[in-house]
């Protein structure tokens, strides 16, 4: 399975942007799908996650109330709709899918496929 990111920009504050991640060569059906960012020295961290269907969600602290993440299992597609959009946002933002366990979700190693990177900035 490959992944391909789309979507990032350049965006001011307060504003939206729609991250796309589409899966060739495989399907995303039973697969949990995550997108994680990484901030300039700063660590690839957790940011959204559809464990295995659309109707589990989860989110960090962070982006809840402002972050959804949403798939269509029929496109191999999931999104990140993210609107109101602050500075400390910014960053390269990764898909990735994989089978991990609940307590793994947060886990970079727990995924086995990751996209190339879209890189998101805001600008104050």
């Amino acid at each position: 399975v490959q992944l391909q990111a789309s979507g990032g920009g350049l965006v001011q504050a307060g504003g939206s942007l729609r991250l796309s991640c589409a899966a060739s060569g495989g399907t995303f059906s039973g697969y949990t799908l995550t997108w994680f960012r990484q901030a300039p020295g700063k660590e690839r961290e957790f940011v959204a996650s559809s464990f295995r269907s659309v109707s589990n969600s989860y989110y960090t602290d962070s982006v809840k109330g402002r972050f959804t993440i949403s798939r269509d299992n029929r496109k191999n597609t999931v999104y990140l709709e993210m609107n109101s959009l602050k500075p400390e946002n910014t960053a390269v933002y990764y898909c990735a899918a994989g089978r991990p366990i609940l307590s793994s979700l947060t886990d970079r190693a727990a995924y086995n496929y990751w996209g190339q990177g879209t890189l998101v900035t805001v600008s104050s």
